[in-house]
């Protein structure tokens, strides 16, 4: 209980002696055993306590509350106090400690009696001016003050600190990342794998049936599917006008010829255009076919502003939709979309290093060129700065 020496704070003379006892005309007003009030005059005081002669016998170890009472230029000033009484002699005389001061009490008691031992005058200006002003300071460090932690908190304070620097770090890598792809890396506004392709075409007007699915494979030569035309369309061009009389005409339309695509090459069906039993004119593309030899490629679309980073024999980035692994390419021509006027748009073509399955045809890719400093760029200038 006894806090007059805070430990949390440092007095600007703690290097003095700070329980000198001095006379200093001060009065006691305390409520006694019977709880009456009773005002005493002190035989010393000091910064840890006080003493004076009880009245009433006090007992040993008891806490109490009063008010010292000074007397400053002509001026009466109360301080409430809390002190715990600690010796008893045997005349009567009260030994007596403070308990729970405040830091402004502490500096007006230091005050009264560092002025009281100069022999100075205290006036009401001095208590004021040391009210005012601080006359504390924070304590000192004490040194090993980490070492004396325990394990546990060691541990605690490592975790914690390693913590902050793990998120600080990978705060740092999403700025970094996120700044080095605005100004270093390029992106295709669309891209997909494409495939060459060769169209059948219808010879006639006329309903087709396929005989082979999608992605299914037509040798050269081999039937795809069967066609029905009428034979009016057939012989019209064979039939002279005196020949094309109403009834003929009638009777050559109720007939039909069948006929018989086949594969121009050792191909996989791609797509169908028209579905089974649907009319197709003359020349319209049934099948869109894929060689087996054809190798995919990647056709990407950049905006024109990043033309000095989509040039031939330029090295990409790209990632096929459905996939979680990045390939490389190299960029083999590029183009113009379209010719006849100026286009805003770049169309690439790109040769990927590692050959594309042909089951990825139509797929979307994400394309990306990266023209920043990379671990050979660093390797090559490290290697030149040696030489």
């Amino acid at each position: 209980m006894n806090t007059a020496l805070n430990m949390n704070v440092v007095h600007e003379s703690e290097a003095q002696r700070q329980h000198a006892r001095v006379r200093i005309p001060t009065k006691l007003r305390y409520l006694g055993p019977d709880r009456e009030l009773q005002e005493v005059p002190l035989d010393d005081l000091s910064a840890g306590g006080f003493s004076f002669q009880a009245r009433q016998p006090l007992a040993q170890g008891e806490v109490h509350k009063g008010r010292l009472m000074f007397m400053i230029d002509s001026l009466g000033l109360g301080m409430e106090v809390e002190f715990q009484v600690r010796s008893i002699d045997a005349n009567g005389r009260s030994g007596c400690q403070f308990q729970n001061l405040d830091q402004q009490e502490i500096a007006t008691l230091r005050t009264l009696i560092t002025s009281h031992m100069a022999g100075e005058l205290v006036t009401v200006g001095d208590v004021l001016g040391t009210l005012q002003r601080e006359n504390f300071t924070k304590s000192r460090g004490r040194k090993g003050a980490i070492g004396g932690m325990s394990a546990f908190g060691r541990l605690r304070a490592v975790t914690f600190s390693l913590g902050v620097f793990i998120v600080g770090l990978a705060a740092f890598g999403f700025v970094f990342k996120s700044v080095y792809n605005v100004y270093f890396v390029s992106h295709a506004t669309s891209g997909l794998v494409s495939l060459p392709g060769i169209g059948v075409t219808m010879p006639r007007d006329g309903t087709v049936q396929a005989l082979v699915a999608v992605n299914g494979d037509a040798p050269k030569g081999a039937p795809m599917a069967v066609f029905n035309t009428s034979m009016l369309d057939v012989l019209k061009d064979h039939l002279t006008d005196a020949q094309l009389t109403p009834e003929k005409i009638t009777e050559m339309f109720g007939k039909q010829m069948t006929g018989t695509l086949t594969s121009p090459c050792d191909c996989v069906v791609g797509q169908q255009l028209v579905a089974d039993g649907q009319f197709a004119s003359k020349g319209q593309v049934i099948f869109q076919m894929i060689p087996k030899t054809a190798t995919a490629n990647v056709d990407a679309r950049f905006t024109y502003r990043q033309f000095p980073d989509v040039r031939p024999g330029t090295r990409v980035s790209f990632q096929v939709a459905g996939e979680d692994k990045l390939r490389q390419g190299l960029i083999v021509s590029s183009t113009s979309l379209n010719s006849l006027d100026m286009s805003s748009d770049i169309r690439v073509q790109i040769k990927p290093d590692e050959a594309l399955p042909t089951a990825l045809a139509g797929q979307p890719v994400d394309v990306s060129s990266d023209r920043g400093p990379s671990l050979n760029w660093l390797m090559d200038k490290a290697m030149a700065a040696g030489r």
